[in-house]
């Protein structure tokens, strides 16, 4: 995996991130070297780098290559993203997102690619119970009703989505969730996870695991 992006700030963390989950990554900083380097089985591409503009680097890769490229970048406006589609790239994350999000992102497009990769089934909805969480669409319903998560709700859900039942500790959740740069309180879980079963409607759906950490209920 290639990933192009310029801040060190939010390359290093992403690295590190995705070489834990069994990800073979490597950083370039440029466009020219995101298209002088080797290709790669998918390629993470920030639009703004310091040499050339990231629409310039994806139709430059896709005018020799189907690599699945997913756009990364702190523009926001659905023009952009329209833009980025009709370029070529498979998918198109804006900033700040979650690092289970983007991996559920990479097995997505490298499943329809049929790009290399680690051979796990992909999700883009998980379900238990009456709960449903589409991480394509950050869309999250009980009992088919919309509930309205803040960024970081999300992102917490889906981190304890990922396997209901099974605990998720505290450590692994701010490494996720707000990354491996997170000095901050670890109160700052309890607080969101307070404000996300609310939400919910139902205090049980996120169980406490005293001394280690959090679990989602599963499917009864």
């Amino acid at each position: 995996m290639l990933i192009v992006e310029d801040e060190d700030a939010i390359a290093e963390p992403l690295v590190e991130g995705l070489g834990r989950e069994g990800y073979d990554v490597t950083r370039v900083a440029t466009g020219a070297a995101a298209l002088e380097a080797d290709e790669p089985d998918l390629i993470l591409l920030d639009l703004r780098l310091p040499d050339m503009d990231g629409y310039d680097v994806c139709r430059a890769i896709r005018a020799r290559s189907d690599v699945p490229i997913i756009m990364v970048t702190a523009r926001g406006e659905e023009m952009d993203r329209v833009v980025g589609l009709e370029l070529g790239a498979d998918d198109y994350m804006v900033k700040p997102y979650g690092l289970r999000e983007l991996i559920a992102r990479i097995r997505a497009v490298t499943r329809r690619g049929g790009a290399g990769g680690r051979a796990e089934p992909e999700v883009d909805t998980i379900r238990t119970g009456g709960l449903e969480i589409d991480l394509r669409a950050r869309k999250v319903t009980v009992d088919g009703q919309d509930v309205a998560l803040t960024v970081k709700e999300f992102e917490l859900l889906a981190a304890l989505a990922a396997d209901p039942g099974a605990v998720v500790t505290r450590k692994q959740l701010l490494e996720q969730v707000w990354d491996t740069n997170w000095y901050g309180s670890t109160k700052t879980i309890d607080v969101h996870v307070a404000s996300l079963r609310r939400k919910l409607g139902d205090p049980g759906w996120v169980e406490t695991v005293r001394g280690v950490g959090f679990r989602l209920r599963g499917a009864e």
